[in-house]
């Protein structure tokens, strides 16, 4: 029987939750004994949609049997999804949910499904914790991931129904790497209206974007550094290399477990490629608060009052 061969398309390299990704898909791959090309598409969806296209367009003794990718833009690439499928290659969407699947699915026994975290779930823990850490309210910098993320905008509307009303948000943008959350944070605190805001926590939407913020407030004069790296830091993803351990040392207040899911996409494409068979059409996975919203909550509340930014360097 022929080994069957499958691409990971992933958004980058740089972010512990992508390397993870990364990581579970090569030991799923290994376990079933089936062939693995990983690619990234340094968060560019252009990029991505090109190495894609470069597979499906590939001889056929060279073209893999199925592709699984986290999308890098806002969309999932029908018209990508339309030409893979109609190649008879497998298509599984990983932290997205494409309105695309039923159509391509059909009565067809090619896999195509779509495995996804509950982004919206993710952001009601995180609203959660705010108000475990917050209890008298306060002011969050809340760092989002990029503007056209599905993934960003559902932990955001998550976020906004469960956090308390006598909690403020100010919001920036990061691209799901620390970097970028560094940068982000810096250029906000070289702003002059940045010294009259009032911050009582620091979140974002994933651990190394957090890891950023920190680092940027890290550099600012030694008198204020002191005072920011007190308040609490909240992330998302808690791999327990990063996120739980950043927790467990004090780095972090809290965090979300979400569990990888490209190594559980391998077996159920492997599983439903064997069998000939059509897996359920969506799979979401539930997160986790680290530590749980009983143990948050049993802390005490960040006291004194709301503490005001300084311009690096000032």
């Amino acid at each position: 029987m022929k080994k069957l061969s499958f691409v990971l398309s992933l958004t980058n390299d740089d972010n512990d939750y992508q390397q993870e990704q990364a990581t579970a898909a090569d030991r799923a791959a290994k376990r079933l004994g089936v062939e693995i090309k990983i690619v990234h598409a340094n968060n560019d969806a252009v990029q991505q949609s090109q190495q894609l296209l470069d597979f499906i367009q590939a001889d056929a003794a060279l073209r893999p049997d199925a592709i699984m990718f986290e999308p890098a833009g806002g969309t999932a690439f029908p018209q990508v999804a339309r030409a893979a499928t109609s190649a008879g290659m497998g298509w599984v969407v990983l932290n997205h949910d494409p309105d695309y699947l039923s159509s391509l699915r059909g009565n067809s026994r090619i896999p195509v499904f779509s495995i996804s975290s509950d982004h919206v779930e993710v952001g009601k823990i995180q609203g959660q914790q705010f108000a475990a850490l917050l209890p008298q309210g306060g002011s969050i910098l809340y760092i989002e991931g990029p503007g056209h993320s599905a993934a960003a905008k559902e932990r955001t509307a998550g976020m906004m129904k469960t956090k308390p009303s006598n909690i403020a948000v100010k919001t920036l943008r990061g691209n799901w790497t620390e970097d970028s959350a560094y940068r982000s944070v810096s250029s906000w605190l070289r702003l002059s209206t940045s010294q009259k805001t009032p911050i009582d926590l620091v979140g974002a939407q994933d651990d190394s974007m957090a890891a950023g913020a920190r680092k940027a407030f890290a550099e600012i004069a030694a008198g204020d550094r002191e005072r920011w790296l007190k308040i609490p830091f909240t992330g998302c993803d808690g791999l327990p290399r990063t996120g739980q351990s950043w927790v467990r040392t004090g780095l972090l207040a809290a965090t979300i477990y979400i569990r990888p899911n490209a190594g559980l996409a391998v077996e159920m494409l492997t599983e439903a490629m064997r069998a000939g068979s059509q897996p359920a059409e969506r799979k979401l996975i539930e997160p986790e608060s680290v530590p749980t919203l009983a143990q948050l909550a049993a802390k005490p509340g960040t006291e004194g009052k709301p503490l005001r930014s300084t311009r690096a360097g000032a």
